[in-house]
């Protein structure tokens, strides 16, 4: 029986840990920001968490707790509550993982946030409605027409956070994929 027990709990150890995220980058390595070590960047520990206060349009990150750098965000076009269901123009509220990322021909960077969790599920199945997904940490489009300036004034997403290029950029290269980002109101 002690046996059993023991093949059990190795089976279950050895799946739990079969957990990956990953990177999905469609231009050579070589064209895309690479990442510098953090240390030589801020000087600090690595960044163990993203902070996003929607109501004052501020992702920081984190590291021990400790906030190191906050940057200017826009939202979905209804920033106010929860995401609730697809289409809902809401950014998301609670805990989720930066899970991966791509290079966007829309919006340059963006690194996906992993929404819906298991109470976002939840909730959209009691509901009856589609939670919606492929929520992003991303740039702005580069558009001659409306200026990189113009977007960061406004709340102009389907519900995913933008930010200046430039600012993201260099999230890209301080945050690796499996980072919690805390979403608040």
């Amino acid at each position: 029986m002690r046996c059993l027990l023991a093949v059990f709990c190795l089976c279950f150890a050895s799946l739990s840990q079969a957990a990956f995220t990953v990177t999905v980058q469609s231009k050579p390595v070589d064209e895309i920001v690479t990442p510098a070590p953090v240390n030589k960047q801020l000087g600090v520990d690595p960044i163990d968490k993203v902070l996003v206060v929607k109501s004052t349009r501020q992702l920081q990150l984190m590291s021990r707790g400790e906030p190191l750098k906050t940057y200017r965000i826009s939202l979905g076009k209804q920033p106010r509550g929860a995401k609730e269901r697809e289409g809902d123009k809401r950014t998301p509220e609670g805990f989720y993982w930066l899970d991966w990322r791509k290079v966007s021909d829309r919006f340059n960077l963006a690194m996906h946030v992993s929404y819906p969790n298991v109470s976002d599920a939840a909730r959209a199945r009691r509901d009856g409605v589609p939670p919606g997904s492929m929520i992003m940490i991303h740039g702005t489009p580069l558009n001659e027409e409306y200026p990189e300036w113009y977007f960061a004034t406004l709340d102009w997403t389907d519900g995913c956070i933008a930010m200046k290029n430039d600012d993201m950029r260099e999230v890209w290269s301080l945050v690796k994929d499996g980072t919690m980002i805390e979403i608040r109101p």
